[in-house]
């Protein structure tokens, strides 16, 4: 019995192993080779001994100035969109949790299907009514589908942190004279914190890497970090590798460091309503 314990012990150890490997190679690599000298980047053996330099970053700062441009359009798409589909998801969450009925059990089933619509389905249709709206090339568009992409997925998060809140407390402000809104506002958002930080996380990382939508609906003024790193594998001059991998780790920290510190919350959110009961 012991030996068979033993054993489950280390094959435990060897997969989590593996898919630590697995997940934390490729940003390792791209770490470093940032740091190497370029003509050791893809030396064979791989050199994981060299002396680093940051002369890919100097070059990064000196030849795309564009890149950090896009590192700030992508942190007010990031901050906008994220805002809004907190907003907007808290507001439908506590509608979905607080009622109760054939339609808009329906409707919410509406959304989840929604979201299993791959994106490039939705995009085609809507090029030519932004163009419309004249809202080609502009932040506007980039927060308005980002926040709208991550809505359904919010709003199923928050409906069912909010379920988990006692309707008593509802009940107790309204006979204080507090409309829905004031309720919502003061009593389940604070309690219901956890589900928003969750929300959060998700729209934050998937509005900080996303391409898809900024490759179609911008070009120049609203051009996201992603998009530049995709113009440097392009460069009619050739892919420098030292600067393309700066450019990745100065694009990946933030996100990484972000979702490392808030690792709690994104995995309360994955985890959400699974104990209820």
């Amino acid at each position: 019995m012991r030996t068979e314990r033993l054993l489950i012990g280390l094959g435990k150890a060897i997969a989590v192993a593996a898919i630590l490997f697995w997940s934390l190679f490729p940003i390792l690599f791209i770490a470093m080779s940032s740091l190497k000298p370029g003509q050791d980047i893809f030396a064979v053996p791989p050199k994981w001994l060299f002396t680093p330099t940051f002369k890919h970053y100097a070059e990064l700062w000196r030849s795309w100035g564009v890149f950090f441009e896009g590192l700030l359009n992508s942190l007010l798409i990031t901050v906008g969109a994220t805002l809004l589909a907190i907003v907007a998801s808290a507001c439908a969450g506590y509608v979905y949790s607080r009622n109760s009925g054939r339609w808009l059990g329906a409707s919410l089933l509406g959304l989840i299907i929604v979201r299993l619509i791959p994106p490039i389905v939705v995009t085609l249709p809507l090029f030519p009514i932004v163009n419309w709206l004249g809202l080609s090339d502009t932040h506007l568009v980039l927060i308005l589908l980002y926040a709208t992409f991550f809505v359904s997925l919010g709003t199923v998060l928050m409906r069912t942190f909010m379920d988990q809140i006692p309707r008593e407390l509802d009940e107790a402000a309204a006979m204080d004279g507090a409309s829905r809104m004031t309720i919502l506002r003061k009593v389940i958002a604070p309690l219901a914190m956890p589900g928003v930080l969750a929300v959060a996380v998700f729209v934050i990382v998937f509005s900080w890497n996303e391409f898809l939508f900024a490759f179609i609906f911008t070009a120049t003024k609203a051009k996201t970090a992603p998009l530049v790193i995709s113009e440097m594998i392009g460069s009619i001059d050739g892919v420098d590798w030292g600067i393309l991998f700066a450019a990745a780790t100065v694009q990946l920290v933030p996100v990484l460091l972000f979702v490392v510190f808030m690792n709690r919350y994104l995995v309360a959110g994955l985890t959400a309503g699974s104990t209820k009961g």
